[in-house]
């Protein structure tokens, strides 16, 4: 068992995340489908407006400690898992942090490697390079995100 901290915890840039997305698209016009072996937990709580990144789970931070058990149960044969918040400097770090310790605690030998990762920068980073992508992007409100 690997003792994760929040500084050992992997990053992953908004452009790295895009290509992924954009990688299920069947050509340059059309939304990308859910990547099906990708997960993005999005954990903002009152700060969840002005958009969301296609394809993401909202689940508020502040359910995260009784959610998690069931997020790691549902996961379990997702490759990849990448959690946000507003900034990711916070509850992005902290619920990676607290899925990574509770899928130690729940593993079995059969379970699937997996990767976890935070969004680099969060939303606000995120927005600031594809908010107005429909292919990335759902609900994007740009006047919400004129003065972040």
């Amino acid at each position: 068992m690997t003792p994760h901290t929040i500084a050992s915890l992997p990053r992953m840039s908004a452009t790295t995340l895009s290509e992924i997305l954009l990688s299920h698209s069947t050509s340059n016009l059309d939304a990308p489908s859910a990547p099906p072996n990708l997960a993005i937990i999005d954990v903002r709580d009152d700060d969840h407006i002005g958009g969301h990144i296609k394809h993401s789970q909202h689940i508020a931070s502040a359910t995260l400690d009784h959610r998690i058990p069931e997020l790691v149960r549902k996961l379990q044969g997702t490759e990849t898992v990448v959690f946000h918040c507003a900034l990711s400097q916070q509850r992005g770090p902290r619920a990676a942090l607290l899925y990574l310790r509770e899928r130690e605690h729940a593993e079995k030998e059969d379970v699937k490697e997996q990767k976890v990762y935070v969004l680099d920068r969060g939303f606000v980073g995120w927005q600031e390079q594809f908010g107005t992508d429909p292919r990335l992007t759902e609900g994007y409100r740009r006047e919400i995100w004129r003065n972040a």
